[in-house]
């Protein structure tokens, strides 16, 4: 008997330790099926199958699930209050050794975007950035470590000609010394254990796709990976409803501290 949309999210946790269930479901149903079409396959079991027996397939797969839209200081606004008040205010708490995690860091421009910023408060090789994602494809473009023009528009223009080298008319190279202060590592957020003592938490836009339950429990454990009067930075469009509840009060727009 063919495999319904329930039979075939239970197929994908076996074969990737991805829980459908976490995600809102018409969303993603919407895009495995556009995928699922693209590749010219006629239902979920015979899409499986191509899963099991094709490499280039199943990286596809993983990398059309996971949400990779990504760019260096994405709402600058944010990153100036990062500047002017919550950096001073850790390094105020914690010292200027910070342990900071980009989580869903996406292809990189996140935490690359911390460490220069963090350059212009130390040396980088006080700087020690951990960031992790689920698709292996975004990590390796991270580590890679090129970028088009776009994703740097909303980048300090000091940052781009201190540490990018221009490639062709429209690339640019991230130098090796902003490299070498990220550690990239695969992590699933929905199984995998957390980084435990940060200072600072970094998450943004990638929240929302998931279910209210999902988002709790990923929050509650953010929270237990942080120490006491650490940050937890989020997204523009995912304000924390009650973070009293979830163990945070509001300290800026987008900016946690844990209780």
């Amino acid at each position: 008997m063919a495999i319904d949309y329930e039979g075939f999210k239970g197929q994908v946790f076996q074969l990737t330790k991805i829980d459908l269930n976490a995600y809102k479901e018409r969303q993603m149903k919407r895009r495995i099926d556009a995928l699922i079409s693209k590749r010219g396959v006629k239902n979920y079991d015979d899409y499986v199958k191509l899963l099991r027996s094709d490499k280039v397939a199943f990286e596809e797969f993983v990398n059309y699930l996971t949400i990779n839209v990504s760019e260096f200081y994405r709402n600058p606004e944010q990153w100036t209050l990062l500047e002017r008040e919550i950096f001073p205010y850790l390094f105020d708490k914690f010292g200027k050794r910070l342990k900071i995690w980009s989580a869903a860091c996406s292809t990189g421009d996140e935490p690359y975007s911390l460490v220069m910023l963090l350059s212009k408060f130390m040396p980088l090789s006080n700087i020690k950035v951990i960031a992790t994602d689920i698709d292996k494809q975004v990590l390796d473009k991270a580590r890679m470590g090129l970028y088009n023009d776009k994703s740097l528009k909303a980048l300090p223009q000091e940052f781009v000609k201190e540490y990018f080298t221009k490639i062709g008319d429209k690339s640019y190279q991230i130098s090796d010394k902003i490299k070498s202060c990220v550690e990239f590592k695969q992590h699933n957020l929905l199984k995998d254990s957390y980084p435990t003592n940060c200072d600072m938490i970094i998450c943004r836009n990638v929240l929302i796709y998931f279910t209210e339950e999902a988002k709790d429990d990923i929050y509650r454990k953010f929270n237990s990976s942080l120490k006491k009067d650490g940050i937890l930075f989020v997204g523009s469009t995912e304000q924390i409803i009650q973070p009293q509840n979830l163990g945070y009060e509001s300290k800026r727009s987008f900016f946690y501290k844990k209780i």
